[in-house]
């Protein structure tokens, strides 16, 4: 029993570290994401540990557009070396845009790639969503990360972090935020705040 506890703390450690939308076989997540551009509620479950199925519920301040969608991440391919942990993600939603009463269908594709071991980190993901009159757009984003000290686990974990964000559409298509992450165990907390005055909050927890 003291093995299997053990064995499921060393997999939830990198989890936490990441943010993933896959976890151990069985897991759920639920995530909560916020800042500039939209509000965000999504919660997943992993039936293996190499693909989740979800839902999503999202605001996307910009065009006034809410969108319930059902999306599916797949693990492509994961490198653990001694020291480190390299991933790389697909995901896919599909679903229905509603923009001041009038629905569209949605949707959307995207990529996340990230790599770290237990002082750097670095991610980059991207997304492409399609919603007809709704809403459209093509995002890219960016993150560096430094872990000011190393704990253990069952310790508190911080890591210090700038995101960039990259949209085309929009008048200021670039963007920088410095964000400070907070973890321990399953559950994770990040707050920043953009250089052009947004805030982002997120959290996220795994049972």
């Amino acid at each position: 029993m003291r093995f299997s506890l053990l064995f499921l703390s060393i997999l939830l450690l990198p989890l936490a570290a990441s943010a993933r939308q896959i976890t151990y076989p069985g897991g759920w997540s639920f995530m909560s994401m916020n800042d500039s551009d939209m509000n965000a509620l999504h919660l997943f479950y992993s039936p293996t540990a190499e693909y989740s199925i979800g839902i999503n519920h999202e605001y996307m301040r910009d065009s006034g557009t809410h969108m319930d969608v059902g999306q599916i991440n797949y693990l492509v391919k994961r490198w653990n070396k001694a020291n480190s942990q390299a991933n790389l993600y697909l995901n896919a939603g599909a679903g229905i845009a509603n923009k001041s009463g009038e629905f569209n269908p949605a949707l959307y594709t995207g990529m996340t790639a990230d790599w770290e071991n237990r002082r750097l980190l670095t991610a980059y993901e991207n997304r492409f969503l399609w919603a007809d009159d709704a809403d459209e757009f093509v995002k890219h984003k960016a993150r560096v990360g430094v872990a000011p000290y190393k704990g253990d686990y069952g310790d508190i974990h911080t890591w210090l972090m700038l995101q960039a964000d990259y949209d085309a559409g929009k008048d200021d298509s670039f963007s920088v935020t410095p964000l400070v992450r907070v973890f321990k165990g399953t559950t994770l907390l990040e707050a920043g705040y953009n250089l052009d005055g947004g805030i982002l909050f997120n959290a996220m927890l795994t049972f």
